[in-house]
């Protein structure tokens, strides 16, 4: 059998004692990749590592008649509630209780087990440092288990989390055994990592694993089996209960303790004495009844009660489609992923609660209108869960994003999962269709006198796509034309002209590329000493093959004008001649 993996509900950082939050939290998210461990049980067993016999060392039972007074309840990691559980240490095993009986509801697990545990192994971490977040300032670790009074058990984790490499040690404030916690450690506090040292992390974990192999702690032989797998110690199990029912019973406000039991937490037998007679008491001897004439008829038997058939249990989750989403970057996902859920009598499972997550390089990949990587949905009446359009992010670079989404539900005993397979592809690069000239001479020609240095007008353009937005990086090249002796409009060699970053004289230029905006500028249009009045072009162009063209009109001098000229035909320039 595979081990049970389980995707972990997780809790809002706020106060867990009212309905409503109660409610919200079978809809958090379900956290932290599935263990690696390869412990192959499905519920704890006697033999388990965790399970065996550590030594007790804080096994000193509460005062049962008498509950601790009140205490500030802090917020603070020093802050304390009633009967000293500190309020970090009270808060993660209050989650615990909400987050496990969203996901095994029939397992009933009261949040004041996992707080005897807490108190018997560390204290609830009190003396360790305990800080807001469920860490603490100083590691907890027990004894060595190198078999020198207390069990033998191999490193399992490479001293990862014990600092031991040859031994394991049971770690953090409620002591898992290093191997335990690679197949049942939890994400309490939705970090997105499973750390035994943490006490969120630590509280979830216990309370999945004391509810394991489907268990009801309400009945009393399940509790016993859940606290002996836990520390194969029937003295262990009697303070961890007895922690318990004070807990119960004095914590938060409440006053009724609990009548005193006895250290060993049994209550004895009620025993009654053997009958004998009074003395000189003679019995009356019964009188011989009469034989009847005719038997009397057999009563009929009464016929055993047919036992009930088990109730179907969710026990299978399909993927529907071909199990591929893609989307360009920054759009949404136009194909939801659905799955369905089965029962073990292979019908439908309908209102079943469907956890789907975005793993991996999630490409900012979120479920849109939550912004979150998680959503829990249940199933329709067909059993089928249907997730949330999906939005994808806005992925850089040339390359693809990749991501999984997994969908995960809840049997009694055994999650069960299927993924999808996402994709997240470039947003196409825009494509100049046009260039736009700006400004509030754009309609005019660009007008300049002979004699002047340069155009007096500047010259920007927007270079757009298709819609008219500005296309950002585009490269513009100008060239100036003039008439040729056919009337054609050729590059120009003599005239207007730019001046290059060398100050050089040219006639065509690759200009700076397009801002963030699309806008290009042009540099000032120049003129030459000996330019000739007429008609010249600007054409700007881009690889693309987009092309602007702007007239440019050079005038005489207005001291050479006709009317003003004394001898016009002196100043008039000669028609040209063929060479």
């Amino acid at each position: 059998m595979k081990p049970l993996r389980r995707h972990l509900i997780s809790t809002s950082r706020k106060v867990l004692c009212t309905a409503a939050l109660a409610a919200s939290l079978t809809t958090a998210a379900v956290v932290g990749n599935p263990p690696t461990a390869d412990a192959g049980e499905s519920a704890p067993t006697p033999d388990s590592p965790q399970a065996t016999d550590r030594g007790n060392p804080r096994l000193t039972l509460p005062d049962l008649a008498a509950p601790a007074p009140p205490t500030a309840g802090g917020t603070g990691p020093g802050g304390a509630s009633n009967n000293g559980i500190p309020a970090t240490a009270l808060d993660a095993y209050k989650r615990a209780e909400l987050a496990v009986g969203a996901a095994l509801p029939n397992c009933h697990l009261p949040w004041q087990l996992v707080a005897g545990i807490g108190r018997v192994e560390s204290v609830h971490a009190s003396a360790y440092g305990l800080k807001a977040d469920g860490s603490t300032e100083r590691p907890i670790r027990g004894p060595r288990l190198d078999g020198n009074g207390f069990a033998k058990i191999l490193d399992t984790d490479k001293g990862a989390f014990d600092g031991d490499g040859q031994f394991d040690r049971a770690v953090g404030p409620l002591q898992f055994i290093p191997s335990t916690w690679a197949q049942w450690g939890a994400d309490g506090n939705a970090d997105g990592t499973r750390n035994p040292n943490n006490i969120y992390d630590a509280a979830l974990g216990a309370g999945l694993y004391l509810c394991a192999g489907d268990k009801d702690l309400r009945r009393a032989q399940d509790l016993d089996r859940a606290v002996l797998s836990y520390n194969s110690s029937r003295e262990y199990v009697n303070t961890v209960l007895a922690w318990m029912r004070l807990y119960q019973n004095g914590v938060d406000g409440v006053t009724n303790p609990p009548a005193t039991v006895p250290p060993n937490d049994t209550v004895p037998p009620v025993t009654q004495p053997p009958y004998t007679d009074p003395p000189n008491r003679t019995l009356p001897q019964p009188k011989p009844k009469p034989k009847p004439d005719k038997p009397k008829p057999e009563k009929p038997k009464p016929e055993k009660p047919k036992p009930e058939k088990p109730q179907p249990t969710v026990a299978g989750l399909e993927r529907l489609g071909d199990g591929t989403l893609q989307a360009e970057a920054g759009s949404e996902f136009t194909e939801k992923a659905q799955a369905k859920a089965k029962l073990s009598d292979g019908k439908a499972a309908a209102k079943a609660v469907v956890v789907f997550e975005i793993e991996g390089d999630t490409s900012g990949t979120v479920f849109a209108g939550t912004g979150k990587t998680h959503a829990v949905v249940k199933t329709d009446a067909a059993g089928v869960a249907t997730a949330p359009v999906l939005k994808a992010g806005d992925k850089a670079g040339d390359e693809p994003g990749a991501f999984t989404l997994r969908a995960t539900v809840y049997g009694t005993t055994h999650e069960y999962t299927v993924k999808y397979a996402g994709t997240v592809t470039p947003k196409p690069a825009p494509v100049v269709k046009k260039l736009v000239r700006t400004g509030e001479d754009a309609e005019r020609a660009l007008v300049a006198e002979v004699g002047d240095a340069k155009f007096k007008q500047s010259v920007s353009v927007l270079a757009a796509d298709a819609d008219g937005k500005g296309v950002a990086g585009t490269v513009v090249t100008a060239g100036l034309l003039a008439k040729n002796k056919a009337g054609e409009w050729v590059p120009a060699e003599t005239g207007p002209y730019f001046a290059d970053g060398a100050g050089r004289t040219v006639h065509k230029l690759e200009l700076t590329p397009a801002d963030a905006s699309g806008r290009v500028d042009l540099p000032a249009v120049r003129l030459a000493e000996d330019v000739e009045p007429g008609t010249y072009r600007l054409r700007l162009t881009t690889p693309e093959g987009v092309e602007l063209v702007i007239e440019l009109e050079v005038k005489k001098a207005a001291d050479a004008d006709p009317e003003k000229d004394p001898n016009p035909e002196a100043s008039a320039t000669p028609p040209a001649t063929k060479p």
